[in-house]
């Protein structure tokens, strides 16, 4: 089978490498073998290949999540059944035709978007997770973001109006705001000077207790401006510090910064659910990640290239495997 492979960290365009491996083995127990079809590029998927997090035995195989079908089944798999399209746990190493997985927690998939499908074991979790661990939230509460036009920003406006909570949303570029708007969220500001004043005009004296960061610097200062005494920042950011701890906003009001890593939550009780809560979400229409562009996996170097350029990109790993075909552009 073809894979994508790493025998050095580094710069994706030096250590990326498609090869030959074989075939995973005939699964045993409670395990099955899925052939993958597509899998995203995401810069958590960079930041393993240059060996930013942590560094796992070499030669690897990156690819965080995916969605593929079972095609093979291990005698003790009651959950699924070979032909079922299922996301892949995350962390399972996609970016390769053939993988096998733990059966547990899997559940097959309704017919839909199979390139929507590909991207739900690791943005709506992370989104889910901010919303649930944090802060106790009730209907009508308010949550802030920065990074709101990203793939944890768009889940997060999806799993929040699902839940009643009203979202306030920083985007970088105009064009988003009414984009964001039509996916379900409330308030859409592009970040600037006057932001967090015209945040402030819309919301009135509505206490933001919760808080979502990607990124640092001007738009996570917007971020605190906005936030009630108390408040809480979750700062998912990859890279670095998304929201100093030590800045003034934070200490002089009370505002407690802290860090995520979505992997860091147990699977079977926290991740599983909200994946099957983003499957609905799909299926409903209210969450959907628009895709720049899909690239086989032998340009999997072309792909690393074009994500850290910006916009969603897919590899893809197979063909779809029969059932319902993807939408997104190709």
């Amino acid at each position: 089978m073809k894979a994508v492979q790493i025998a050095a960290f580094g710069s994706p365009a030096d250590v990326l490498t498609v090869t030959d491996l074989p075939d995973p083995p005939r699964p045993v127990g409670d395990e099955v073998v899925v052939a993958v079809e597509y899998s995203p590029v995401n810069m958590h998927d960079l930041a393993f290949v240059g060996g930013l997090f942590f560094e796992p035995p070499l030669p690897a195989i990156p690819g965080n999540e995916g969605v593929g079908r079972v095609v093979a089944t291990g005698p003790d798999v009651t959950g699924v059944a070979t032909g079922d399209r299922v996301v892949l746990p995350l962390l399972s190493g996609a970016w390769r035709e053939r993988v096998t997985v733990p059966a547990a927690g899997l559940t097959a998939l309704p017919d839909g978007d199979v390139r929507q499908y590909a991207m739900l074991a690791s943005n709506p979790p992370t989104a889910g997770l901010i919303l649930d661990e944090f802060v106790p939230l009730r209907p009508g509460d308010w949550v802030a973001q920065n990074a709101a036009n990203g793939g944890v920003g768009r889940a997060l406006i999806a799993f929040a109006r699902a839940r009643g909570v009203r979202t306030v949303n920083l985007v970088r570029r105009p064009e988003a705001v009414a984009e964001l708007k039509a996916a379900g969220a409330d308030v859409v500001v592009v970040d600037g000077p006057d932001a967090a004043d015209e945040i402030r005009s819309l919301i009135g004296d509505a206490q933001v207790r919760l808080a979502a960061a990607a990124v640092g610097g001007p738009a996570a200062s917007t971020l605190l401006r906005v936030l009630a005494p108390g408040a809480t920042v979750v700062d998912y950011g990859s890279y670095g510090i998304a929201v100093d701890p030590r800045d003034a906003e934070v200490t002089e009001r009370g505002i407690t910064v802290t860090k995520f890593f979505v992997g860091a939550f147990d699977r079977a009780t926290k991740l599983v659910p909200l994946v099957d809560e983003a499957v609905r979400l799909v299926e409903s229409g209210a969450l959907t990640q628009p895709v720049a562009a899909v690239y086989p996996l032998a340009e999997a170097r072309e792909a690393a290239a074009h994500t850290l350029r910006g916009g969603k990109v897919l590899l893809r790993v197979a063909e779809e495997q029969g059932g319902a075909s993807g939408n997104a552009g190709s």
